[in-house]
């Protein structure tokens, strides 16, 4: 329940500072937010993803809110012209807020594939999938192709609105690049310490299978 207060919190802040500064772009990431809360809610009905992962979801949607809407100090050092977070420059030159977010979003969309993977695995057939290194990349490339669909995404919006703070080519690379940092960090981590199936039970030693397509 905390986690539901937490994340809308947050989002209905969001959806008031977006519409009280005009700010069309993040209208769009909110509606495409909301969407993929949706979607996230299904696969954890139908997998039962665990606490952690749902809040590590949560805070990648609070640092993507904060990126677009919280303004930083004009003498502080970005990149274009929008003085909010995801154009700081972390790094003068190497880093920026934008990318880190990248990267961790992408580190937690590879984990959110392992356990739907895993856990969808085990209450369909009762298998009980372990974290070889042929699905961990499967799960770091799906990861990855979570990324390319939030550039797509990005384009869109620059479609179809007249002024974005989506960036150029070397941007989108950039983007690129810390998502695949992400996935493959995620996927090593995951490879070194496993994780062990939650306990689909609730206690009474029967797994809740999943049966239905």
């Amino acid at each position: 329940m905390s986690l539901v207060v937490f994340t809308a919190a947050y989002f209905v802040l969001a959806c008031i500072t977006a519409l009280a500064l005009g700010n069309r772009e993040f209208v769009f990431y909110i509606v495409v937010m909301a969407l993929l809360i949706g979607v996230i809610t299904r696969v954890h009905r139908r997998s039962h993803l665990g606490g952690p992962l749902l809040w590590c979801l949560s805070l990648w949607g609070l640092l993507h809110m904060a990126g677009g809407l919280v303004p930083i100090p004009p003498d502080w050092p970005r990149e274009g012209p929008h003085a909010v977070l995801y154009s700081l420059w972390l790094v003068s030159g190497w880093l920026k807020y934008d990318q880190l977010v990248h990267a961790y979003g992408f580190a937690v969309t590879t984990w959110l594939c392992w356990e739907a993977l895993r856990n969808g695995v085990f209450l369909r057939y009762g298998i009980e999938l372990a974290p070889a290194t042929g699905v961990l990349v499967l799960c770091a490339a799906a990861g990855m192709g979570f990324g390319a669909l939030n550039e797509v995404v990005e384009f869109v919006a620059t479609l179809l609105l007249e002024e974005t703070n989506v960036g150029g080519y070397a941007n989108t690379g950039w983007d690129l690049i810390g998502n695949a940092v992400g996935a493959v960090a995620a996927a090593v981590v995951i490879r070194r310490h496993g994780g062990t199936l939650p306990d689909f039970t609730g206690g009474s030693g029967v797994p809740a299978r999943w049966d239905s397509p």
